[in-house]
């Protein structure tokens, strides 16, 4: 059985814990659309690489944006 090849993935570090000038806010779609697929779901932290704490104030961002009609809670609909 050949020994098995290791992948080196980097940690990703929190793009709000690095830049303390980026905040989170709801108001601001511009930013809060990168953290959402085009399908309308919100990016697990995971994948983006944000820390617990921000994951949290950005999911309630999306979801006061979203209440508010900043951002739409669906993706485009086309056939």
């Amino acid at each position: 059985m050949p020994p098995k090849k290791r992948v080196f993935q980097r940690k990703r570090s929190c793009r709000f814990c690095s830049d303390k000038e980026m905040s989170i806010d709801y108001k601001d779609p511009k930013t809060l659309r990168n953290f959402v697929t085009e399908r309308g779901k919100i990016i697990p932290r995971r994948i983006y690489g944000t820390c617990a704490t921000h994951q949290r104030q950005l999911c309630e961002a999306i979801k006061r944006a979203r209440q508010i009609a900043l951002l739409p809670y669906s993706g485009s609909t086309q056939r």
